[in-house]
């Protein structure tokens, strides 16, 4: 039983963490109210991508767990890229240092390269579960400079 509740706690933490910030920025999120660069998904668009990709990104970690493949290292970048994705939202909607968040959004993309890189290097099938996270917010990074620049 110890052990499902720790795979299960690997698997869906992203997910559940995602979902505290998402509940804690609710009431501070004007995406619709923002001027938007060309190719801006609706607002709906968001909450799917995230689910999806915080879950891929729990199964590509939980992959390299089981497998015994995860090091210090990877273990560090892994909770760093996880911990600035969360403070990318609190820093854009709540605080709305829309300049800072793109600082904080280049630096993720950074980290999330690294992270993919590693894990490639232990388990192919986790590095590629990330490719349409490093996607999105390469998207995001569009995304926010533009809004910078627009508003």
């Amino acid at each position: 039983m110890k052990k499902i509740i720790k795979n299960a706690f690997l698997l869906f933490l992203p997910v559940i963490l995602g979902s505290v910030v998402g509940f804690i920025i609710s009431g501070s999120i004007d995406y619709t109210s923002l001027n938007r660069p060309p190719l801006a998904p609706p607002k709906i668009f968001f909450p799917i991508a995230w689910t999806i990709i915080y879950i891929l990104m729990g199964i590509s970690y939980f992959i390299l767990k089981r497998h015994d493949k995860v090091d210090d290292k990877m273990r560090l970048i892994y909770y760093v890229q996880l911990g600035i994705n969360l403070l990318w939202s609190i820093i854009f909607f709540t605080l709305k240092w829309r300049f800072i968040a793109i600082l904080w959004i280049v630096v993720l993309d950074l980290i999330v390269s690294i992270m993919i890189s590693l894990f490639y290097e232990k388990k192919k099938i986790s590095a590629y579960l990330n490719i349409f996270y490093l996607l999105w917010i390469l998207f995001a990074t569009y995304l926010t400079i533009g809004i910078y620049i627009l508003n």
